[in-house]
């Protein structure tokens, strides 16, 4: 099972689930967590090949949307609202196309249903290998070998650093290779009826309009919202304005 971590104590509501993105970890939402813990209970996950989750052999969406599952049967009761950003966000969108009765909301953070052949994540892998963990002591030594990287990126790839056991948290290998896969998305089932929510940010290109009819065809159900002032990472940029936007979905009855 992935590595959680519980905010706050069951209610009469289903718990709240969140899935980061690549790169990241479940304490990237810890803030956010903790807020939104005051109406139901939230789990957060590092999600496989992430943070202290269990390194695997593969890195596709049906394997992290079974763990995803794993997680809500084993630790939730069995139902759960899910959140998820950009990766997170594919998992838990193939999580509710493939098992919906263990999804009883979706929230998807800045990411749709379709591939971003366009993308590419060459930038941060290349600051990450330019670090070795074995002859680094401090993050402030490690972020001196990622000159070329800017400076917030760079402070949230070294929240990988594992300066205690000399390595990197992230199956830096294994994700490279299966970059092609992480930027896709496979091929959809039955589309799921549920409510869902699709964040977006203003500055963001990954939630664009042409990607409407993709997210509208899958999740018939969907409300799309746009975060002014916000890129790719809204959560971290406009934590607020995610924040209101979740918990209005979150009180909304199910039509």
């Amino acid at each position: 099972m992935l590595h959680l971590t519980r905010h706050g104590t069951a209610t009469a509501r289903p718990p709240l689930l969140i899935a980061h993105g690549l790169f990241g970890s479940g304490r990237n939402w810890g803030t956010i967590a903790r807020d939104l813990s005051a109406m139901r209970e939230v789990v957060t996950v590092d999600m496989r090949n992430h943070g202290e989750s269990g390194w695997t052999e593969t890195h596709d969406y049906p394997g992290m949307a079974a763990d995803l599952a794993e997680v809500i049967e084993g630790a939730m009761g069995g139902r759960a609202a899910v959140m998820g950003h950009s990766m997170g966000g594919k998992a838990a969108m193939v999580l509710a196309l493939t098992r919906p009765g263990l999804v009883e909301r979706l929230i998807v953070a800045d990411i749709a249903p379709v591939a971003y052949p366009h993308h590419s994540h060459d930038e941060q892998f290349a600051a990450m290998r330019a670090v070795d963990p074995a002859r680094v002591t401090s993050r402030t030594e490690a972020a001196r070998l990622m000159t070329a990287t800017p400076p917030a990126l760079a402070a949230f790839l070294l929240q990988n650093l594992d300066l205690v056991h000399r390595r990197w948290r992230l199956n830096l290998d294994l994700l490279e290779r299966e970059m092609p896969g992480i930027l896709g998305f496979p091929e959809a089932g039955t589309p799921f009826a549920g409510p869902a929510l699709f964040l977006a940010g203003a500055a963001s290109d990954y939630i664009r309009p042409e990607h409407h009819t993709a997210i509208r065809t899958l999740f018939p159900a969907a409300r799309i919202t746009t975060i002014a002032g916000a890129g790719h990472w809204l959560h971290a940029e406009q934590p607020q304005a995610v924040l209101d936007a979740v918990r209005g979905f979150l009180d909304a009855q199910t039509a």
